[in-house]
């Protein structure tokens, strides 16, 4: 495997995430698709705006929509882009200030996502790792996250690294997404 780096969001790297994102690719996996679009059209109205918004440990973005319209207060948190000499993924953290517990709308503090074009090569492992001692820095004892009850590949990489099966529940109605979940917590 090549050397994986997590880089924070630059706008010398912003090339590669849009043409990962023109191949669709999506750092979001509920909202696909829509994702892409709002993406773009951020990146073209002020790329370096949205750059920006991908590091907000202030939790100053204003509040996050979900897919209903039902709107909640922003929790701290970033992306990293994934890096092995060009863009290869991204992995989010997000974190509620003085406490390892999310709020119920707040599926898992971490996701991950990597273009098909660079899958299998161990990255989501790799960079799951990466950014788990900045969880533990930040005093967070565990870290949740949610895969999809099909989604082998991505339950592989949490429990590559220490997660453990948690529970199994019904996605939210909140996200417009039907089907069942399981929840992963990697104990720090």
């Amino acid at each position: 495997m090549a050397t994986l780096e997590l880089r924070t969001p630059s706008l010398d790297l912003l090339p590669g995430f849009v043409d990962a994102l023109h191949r669709g690719w999506s750092r979001d996996n509920v909202g696909l698709e829509k994702t892409i679009a709002d993406d773009l059209r951020r990146i073209a109205e002020d790329a370096p705006a949205f750059v920006a918004s991908l590091d907000d440990v202030a939790a100053a973005g204003g509040p996050i929509t979900l897919p209903d319209g039902t709107q909640f207060a922003r929790l701290p948190g970033y992306n990293r882009w994934l890096w092995d000499g060009e863009f290869c993924g991204s992995i989010g953290f997000r974190w509620q200030p003085g406490t390892s517990d999310l709020p119920p709308q707040v599926l898992g503090h971490i996701g991950y996502s990597v273009p098909e074009w660079k899958r299998g090569q161990g990255y989501a492992t790799r960079a799951l790792a990466l950014i788990l001692p900045d969880a533990r820095a930040r005093g967070l004892t565990h870290v949740d996250l949610t895969t999809d009850t099909g989604n082998i590949p991505s339950q592989r990489v949490i429990t590559a690294n220490g997660g453990v099966l948690v529970e199994r529940f019904a996605t939210p109605a909140a996200y417009d997404h039907a089907g069942d979940k399981l929840r992963f917590r990697i104990t720090l």
